[in-house]
């Protein structure tokens, strides 16, 4: 199966002003990833504000997506859905385009327990061939996977390969890397532990600063594969904050839409009930680019 490492940003969904989805932004932003050298992309994430888009819309984006990328770079789509057999057809649609692996979190409303949860793993990954990489995410869907129960579906199921962990709980990642060590590769969901994750084992980054700094997330990421720390923490330092930024003001989305459009790239407003930034809210980004290197705006 397909080695999926490195840093990868989770990309926003452009929108045109009156709130329709830009399918020309998002192929510019994809090239535009792919000339900054990340080791892929994944689209339809939370970042990508899947749960406003219509099915016939995130079918759409992953199929404009995979011909957009042609090969050149891993691309994960995001196959989430409440009910399970949503999920399975997501998925499944994501395999037949041509995606590289599918991101899959729990149902985010029911709250299901983790007997249910295993379940709805396993029934979307044996229904397909290609990688799955679960999700866990307590902030989001309001469920905290179980450490045992991550480690025992990876076990049964051959092609869930991955966890994307952002509980921001590192203990929780360094157990799940080192007791799933063979069966399951860790990468780090939370953007304001990526170093610390990655000391710890991870094997790969969904960021959502790197769609603001792709090439220094991955500078980044390839500092701590060629154990060059020094370099690593000097550039964790020049992102941290922007990091801290994103992950404590509840308007991730907003923040990389913004971002995109302040650096001439297709970002748009967000769906509602998504607002855009406050004025001060916008102050802190610029700010926050201003003091990026190789940022501009």
């Amino acid at each position: 199966m397909l080695q999926l490492e490195g840093a990868f940003p989770v990309l926003i969904t452009p929108m045109t002003q009156d709130g329709e989805v830009d399918y020309g932004g998002l192929k510019g932003n994809i090239d535009h990833f792919v000339d900054e050298k990340v080791a892929g992309i994944v689209v339809n994430g939370s970042t990508g504000e899947f749960v406003s888009l219509t099915k016939e819309e995130r079918f759409k984006i992953a199929q404009v997506a995979i011909e957009q990328v042609n090969e050149r770079i891993p691309l994960v789509v995001g196959t989430a859905a409440e009910t399970t057999k949503d999920a399975i057809e997501y998925t499944q649609q994501a395999e037949a385009v041509g995606a590289d692996a599918a991101l899959l979190i729990n149902s985010y409303y029911a709250h299901p327990k983790d007997p249910e949860i295993y379940e709805h793993f396993k029934a979307a990954a044996e229904s397909v061939s290609f990688p799955v990489m679960v999700y866990n995410n307590p902030f989001t869907s309001g469920v905290n996977i179980g450490t045992e129960t991550i480690l025992q579906v990876a076990k049964d199921v051959e092609n869930i390969t991955h966890i994307k962990e952002s509980s921001g709980d590192i203990g929780k990642v360094r157990d799940i890397t080192r007791q799933g060590k063979g069966l399951i590769e860790t990468f780090c969901g939370s953007d304001d532990l990526a170093l610390e994750s990655l000391l710890v084992g991870a094997t790969g980054w969904i960021s959502v600063a790197g769609n603001i700094a792709p090439r220094l997330v991955t500078d980044l990421y390839n500092s701590v594969a060629a154990n060059d720390l020094k370099r690593a923490w000097e550039l964790y330092d020049q992102i941290l904050p922007l990091c801290n930024f994103i992950e404590g003001s509840g308007k991730y989305v907003q923040i990389v839409k913004r971002a995109m459009d302040l650096q001439g790239l297709a970002g748009g407003p967000p769906r509602r009930p998504r607002l855009p930034l406050s004025e001060t809210e916008d102050k802190t980004l610029k700010k926050q680019l201003n003091k990026l290197q190789g940022v501009s705006q």
